[in-house]
């Protein structure tokens, strides 16, 4: 009996949040395998403010999904059959596969795909977060974007999600006033009892300005950009001459359709330097993994994820990202391992 693989194909380019219309969820047999093709069972796919650029006709670092595609996507499977010297089954291999069961691999792909232990030492969910491309993002975006230095400032957006939590801890780690920004009280709340930050600053309060500039009396030495828009604004006219901003996202203004900003000249006037960035500029991945698997097993970083449940929910779920209500990793459960 042929396996059945159901796959969300882009149907209409969304406008604004994403709506379950805006996909085809089809189903379709599993084809036979070539040689050197593997077969992987998704089991997890990373919910990430990048999904919804790339389903926009906007110029971007990759092409945008084509109408009709299947939803690219980070994920992790489990490879369950193999005609591929290079993988054997009970593999788990990471990588664009994509909002669908069962993802077909061929090995002319194979340097897009990384092979990771059957039997990690990490949960699996903490494979594409913490200790993931969320953790790596943090990680160089600390280490080789804008290295932050014992005694500074580093301000962090965006402070509870994947990347930010992470950053944040970083941080930390490397000896500098970390000052988280969140919204609402409970997610500030847990950046300074549960994860160690300074202080937090809620973007949703009346006075958040001003908060801002209370817990930055010495000014901003760093700023790990993931929102954009005036929180960005506000950071920066906090920032110190020859400030550095490592500028990850613009989640502000994924769903709006309104432009960032293009006044520059704090920038100018602060002498300022700033530097966009992609984990996939760094190939050399296992270096950091490595580094945050063992600050994680150490308790020297806590990792969370928020976990929902079902292919077919992946529209809705990703929109949790813009509105605010995960905390940590978001990740999607597509099957339970075996």
């Amino acid at each position: 009996m042929s396996l059945i693989n159901r796959q969300l194909r882009l149907k209409t380019r969304p406008e604004g949040l994403v709506q379950r219309e805006d996909f085809d969820l089809q189903q379709h047999a599993v084809p036979e395998l070539k040689d050197g093709e593997i077969l992987v069972r998704v089991l997890y796919l990373s919910m990430d403010p990048t999904n919804r650029v790339w389903m926009s006709d906007i110029p971007q670092y990759m092409p945008p999904v084509a109408i009709g595609e299947v939803m690219r996507a980070l994920g992790l499977g489990r490879v369950i059959a193999s005609k591929s010297p290079h993988y054997a089954e009970g593999d788990l291999v990471q990588g664009l596969l994509g909002w669908q069961d069962y993802a077909v691999i061929d090995d002319r792909r194979r340097k897009d795909y990384v092979k990771l232990p059957a039997h990690p030492s990490v949960p699996l969910p903490t494979l594409l977060g913490g200790c993931g491309f969320s953790g790596i993002t943090a990680y160089y975006g600390l280490t080789e974007i804008a290295p932050v230095q014992v005694g500074e400032t580093l301000v962090v957006s965006a402070a509870a999600g994947s990347v930010g939590s992470i950053a944040g801890q970083i941080g930390k780690l490397r000896g500098a006033r970390v000052v988280g920004i969140a919204g609402g009280p409970d997610k500030c709340r847990y950046l300074v009892d549960e994860l160690g930050f300074d202080a937090a600053v809620d973007y949703k309060a009346e006075n958040w300005k001003q908060a801002l500039a209370e817990a930055t009396p010495d000014g901003v030495h760093v700023n790990f950009e993931n929102v954009g828009g005036q929180v960005m604004r506000a950071v920066l006219s906090r920032m110190v001459n020859g400030g550095r901003v490592a500028l990850c996202g613009l989640i502000a203004n994924y769903t709006s359709g309104a432009r960032p900003s293009d006044d520059y000249s704090i920038i100018i006037v602060k002498r300022l330097t700033v530097r966009g960035f992609l984990a996939f500029d760094y190939p050399d991945t296992p270096k950091a993994v490595q580094e945050l698997v063992g600050w994680v097993m150490s308790g020297r970083i806590k990792a969370e994820e928020t976990i929902e449940h079902g292919l077919e929910n992946a529209p809705v779920v990703l929109n949790q990202l813009f509105e605010g209500n995960n905390r940590g990793k978001l990740l999607l459960r597509v099957a339970d391992d075996v």
